[in-house]
This record gives C-alpha cells, structure tokens and sequence, in this order.
C-alpha cells in the first residue's frame, strides 16, 4: 500500500515557517518522499507499519495547519494520471513511473 501525507501549514511568520520545515524534514525521516508540493507518499508494508507510521506524524504535527493521510492501494497508485502543462517534461506512466525533465 501507499501512504499519502497532504498538508496545507500556515507559512506566515517566522515560527510558522520554522514549522513546516520541520514537518517536511520528520516526513522525509520517516521515508516519504514529495509527490507535490505539500503531498508526500510512502509505501507501507502491512496495517501494522501504517498505523506506527500514523501514530508518529500524529505525534510530531505541527501546532497549526491541517495534515490528511491517505492510504490507496498499489494498484490506485499506479492508475494515478498526471496531466502536465510544461512541455519540457515527459511523463511516463507505467507502473515504474518516471519523470524525465
């Protein structure tokens, strides 16, 4: 399964900003990677990884914002359509997508 973190944080302020580095940075620790900007994915092996994985962003949230996850299966993954307006990017869509830039 994948794990899909989306996050909207307040960037406002100094602190605000200190914030959402931190939660990015906890995110890339604990293996996600960027989809996009504010949206992580991780692979998960079973429900007891996800729920390990859940308790510690639930733990490390940031005081403000909103943060979703979302679990999709590999195959909902791999059915994801990405649709680009910048020409200079081909995107391949098998199931080892790649982005070539």
């Amino acid at each position: 399964m994948q794990l899909l973190c989306f996050f909207d944080l307040p960037t406002q302020t100094r602190v605000d900003r200190r914030n959402y580095c931190r939660f990015r940075k906890f995110l890339l620790r604990l293996g996600f990677s960027m989809v996009e900007e504010s949206v992580y994915g991780r692979m998960v092996i079973n429900g007891n990884s996800m729920k390990s994985i859940t308790d510690a962003i639930r733990a490390h949230r940031p005081p403000d914002g909103v943060v979703a996850l979302l679990p999709v299966t590999e195959k909902q993954f791999a059915n994801m359509e990405f649709i680009v307006g910048d020409t200079r990017t081909d995107v391949i869509h098998t199931k080892e997508r790649v982005v070539e830039v």
